[in-house]
């Protein structure tokens, strides 16, 4: 059974105008997403910005209204999760893009990271300063900077605190929305292997979000590719890496840089063939609206977003 599965998700938001702002129609941000992700291990979302990834992650934790489809946690229905039993909204947590806007400026770090612990559990003064003090011990903080405020503190600090505030619950699941987009190079890799080690010691399950497919590639076992709002090519790493099919994913791929000297010339030739593909055959990977076409199965766990075959 998979830890989480979301079925023919979609979240289309209305469009209003005229004199009385009456609806006029829909955009589909999100538009019959599936996905299924095994305890312990990472699903990752990739796209760029626009393709629905993000209010994927926000309708599964609730932040955005679903408008049709399944989202099922252990078993049970979480479609509507704001009804869900305390239990579950405290099983699953959010990791948010920006350590800068995401850590209220004006609040000392004791108060950021202990304010799901007073929503959740009743703890005394001294029993919460312990905890807080705790999970900063184990993001590599201080215990000591409980009382300091965000500004003191870099953006990988500033994210460390972030994830010490979702993993405060003891959480099953966490949503990382572009956890290390707004980092350095140097500091994303920390943070990412940090997140690995979390990972690994608390026996976490991660759905993680991101537009960059070298950090996905580090971090993700499963891996689906969103366009407009729909996946064009779904499958394990390797499928992923090792074999794209669709165009936009191959696309993706090119973009990361390689640093390896002796696999440059190989690579440019690549990124040249992609490009020339996507110039000329793109109606060959998108319908008459420029939107993918259905999911075909090409392998037991590659999925490619191909017009049916007649």
């Amino acid at each position: 059974m998979s830890y989480l599965e979301v079925k023919d998700l979609k979240v289309h938001f209305p469009v209003k105008g005229g004199l009385f702002g009456r609806t006029l129609g829909h955009v589909k941000a999100v538009d019959g997403v599936n996905l299924s992700i095994e305890k312990g291990k990472t699903y990752g979302l990739v796209g760029e910005s626009g393709s629905g990834k993000t209010t994927t992650g926000r309708a599964i934790i609730g932040l955005n209204k679903i408008t049709s489809g399944q989202v099922l946690f252990e078993g049970q229905d979480i479609t509507n999760i704001a009804s869900a039993s305390k239990d579950v909204r405290r099983d699953i947590q959010m990791i948010f893009q920006d350590p800068y806007s995401s850590l209220n400026p004006k609040k000392r770090v004791i108060d950021i990271i202990s304010e799901p612990l007073r929503n959740y559990e009743k703890l005394t003064k001294g029993e919460e300063t312990k905890r807080v003090q705790e999970l900063l011990e184990l993001v590599g903080l201080s215990p000591e900077s409980i009382l300091k405020y965000p500004h003191e503190f870099s953006g990988g600090q500033r994210q460390r605190i972030g994830i010490a505030r979702a993993i405060a619950l003891k959480p099953k699941l966490i949503i990382a929305d572009e956890p290390v987009s707004a980092l350095d190079v140097s500091v994303q890799a920390q943070v990412l292997n940090f997140m690995q080690e979390i990972q690994q010691e608390l026996g976490l399950t991660y759905l993680f979000i991101s537009h960059d497919l070298g950090v996905i590639k580090h971090m993700c076992d499963q891996i689906g590719i969103m366009y407009k709002g729909r996946y064009v090519e779904a499958g394990t790493k390797e499928d992923i890496f090792n074999n794209p099919q669709h165009i936009y994913t191959k696309r993706l791929v090119a973009a990361i840089p390689d640093i390896n000297p002796r696999n440059r010339d190989k690579h440019l030739q690549f990124r040249q063939e992609v490009k020339n593909e996507y110039e000329q055959a793109y109606n060959q990977y998108f319908d008459d609206e420029g939107l993918a076409y259905p999911l075909q199965p090409v392998s037991d766990t590659h999925l490619v977003a191909l017009p049916e075959k007649g």
